[in-house]
């Protein structure tokens, strides 16, 4: 027996009436929900598990609300990390809504932009469905949910058609993902989420200042290396016997590794001392290390540079600076010192000699070049920044440049910021130099590795024996 003639049974006019009242009951007993589609960019390439991906756009879209006695029971675990939330909501949206407004936008995004892709759901899917993964903003707990399961056919084809697609939403758990959908009450609720570290920053460079000291006969001007030896894992000691009567001189090592070799590249004057002579040359031997075959020479000279005395570190410096001092008085063999600074955290903490200078009857004048234009301009939120000597880059997640610490909460990183590098912001092109880096998370409240460590040192005495006696 056939259907009754006499009816419809789903015409285009029939499901086009239910679609209607269906859109406007959700606009009316509905709440207004953000739909964030995910934009994948890394893929495992066994199992498809997505390694990488974005949240930048958002769509306003109205749903019923079907957990009308609140969030799903059973939602609050009690864990051994703590209390866990698994709240899950149920939401149903328009199928035609969804597939007149949203649909087409994702599909042009699934066309090949370069900045990601629409997941890797078929054509037909992409076009006509919510996906699971994508997010769901939910302005009255101001959550976000993620998408776990989509719905398309309850109920089950009515009048030929279905016009729904009910959402079974999870509490969203956050993986570092990038969430800028440049809607401030999204974005500022995602801000402290996740590994977040702290880089402090020079707010502004300032150039070193430094004092030299004039010292008198018998001074070791400069120690030269006559063989680099080999086989140095590091630095050896310097050592240098005091002379009969004066100041004794002290100097230090200064490595380099070629092809895999690592021996001394230079030795440099930290104090020239005074009243070494020819007739009684001093010893210099170099201890340590765990190298050899290394050999020195030196010179004696008159009226060097004894000292260099740092009397403002600056700050902001990314590399070391070129040290010029003042030639001495023209005179027969008179020349003028050379050195090189040692930088720690952007600041000159340190001046050691290639060269003490001979001749100089007054203190030089000491000048720095090579300070850095940095500490100016200011960070956008979610801009990656470039360190640029270790290559790592970050996501802004807050700069604060209002108090007398600069610093910089930054979010999944490549890597690790070197103290002394300029950060470069790749769209505020803001540059400021790393004074220290901080591995540990801000917001985490379970990154307590360090502190665990150190419980654990003092529980246990390695050095102590066995009462019991050894075998």
């Amino acid at each position: 027996m056939t259907l009754n003639p006499f009816f419809l049974q789903g015409s285009e006019n029939e499901q086009f009436l239910i679609q209607d009242l269906i859109n406007e009951q959700l606009q009316t007993y509905g709440v207004e929900v953000y739909y964030l589609p995910r934009k994948v960019f890394k893929t495992d390439d066994i199992i498809r598990e997505v390694q990488s991906s974005k949240f930048d756009d958002s769509f306003l879209i109205e749903a019923y609300l079907n957990n009308y006695e609140g969030y799903a029971p059973g939602a609050d675990l009690m864990t051994k990390f703590g209390l866990r939330l698994t709240n899950e909501v149920s939401l149903t949206l328009s199928r035609e809504r969804f597939e007149d407004f949203i649909a087409p936008i994702l599909e042009g995004m699934a066309t090949g932009i370069a900045e990601g892709y629409i997941t890797d759901y078929t054509f037909e899917d992409l076009v006509t469905r919510p996906k699971e993964g994508d997010l769901i903003y939910f302005p009255l707990g101001e959550r976000l949910f993620e998408i776990k399961r989509v719905e398309s056919e309850k109920p089950f084809y009515q009048l030929n058609r279905n016009y729904v697609y009910e959402l079974s939403c999870e509490l969203y758990e956050y993986e570092n993902e990038l969430i800028d959908t440049t809607i401030n009450e999204i974005d500022s609720a995602m801000e402290d989420e996740g590994y977040t570290t702290t880089v402090t920053l020079a707010g502004s460079a300032t150039t070193a200042t430094a004092t030299g000291t004039v010292g008198s006969t018998g001074m070791i001007g400069s120690i030269v290396l006559t063989n680099d030896g080999a086989g140095y894992v590091a630095a050896p000691l310097v050592e240098i016997s005091p002379p009969a009567s004066g100041t004794q001189a002290t100097a230090v090592a200064i490595t380099t590794s070629v092809g895999a070799v690592k021996s001394l590249k230079e030795i440099r004057m930290i104090n020239g001392g005074q009243g070494y002579s020819l007739s009684d040359p001093p010893l210099i031997i170099l201890t340590g290390g765990g190298g050899a075959g290394a050999a020195v020479t030196f010179n004696i000279v008159d009226a060097g540079i004894s000292t260099v005395t740092v009397t403002q570190a600056g700050k902001g410096y990314a590399s070391a600076p070129t040290i010029t001092f003042s030639d001495p008085p023209v005179g027969t063999g008179h020349t003028a010192a050379t050195a090189v600074p040692v930088i720690e955290n952007g600041a000159i903490t340190q001046i050691q000699f290639t060269n003490t200078g001979i001749g100089y009857t007054v203190a030089p004048t000491i000048t720095f070049s090579g300070i850095s234009t940095t500490g100016v301009g200011t960070y956008i939120y979610n801009e990656i920044v470039t360190g640029q000597l270790s290559g790592t880059e970050a996501r802004v997640r807050d700069f604060n440049n209002k108090t007398l610490a600069t610093t910089l909460k930054v979010s999944i990183n490549s890597g690790s910021f070197s103290p002394g590098e300029e950060i470069v912001g790749g769209i505020s092109s803001a540059r400021y130099v790393c004074l220290s880096y901080s591995t540990d998370s801000v917001d985490d409240t379970y990154d307590s590795n360090a502190e665990i460590e150190t419980v654990a040192d003092n529980l246990l005495d390695f050095s102590e024996g066995n009462p019991f006696g050894d075998y």
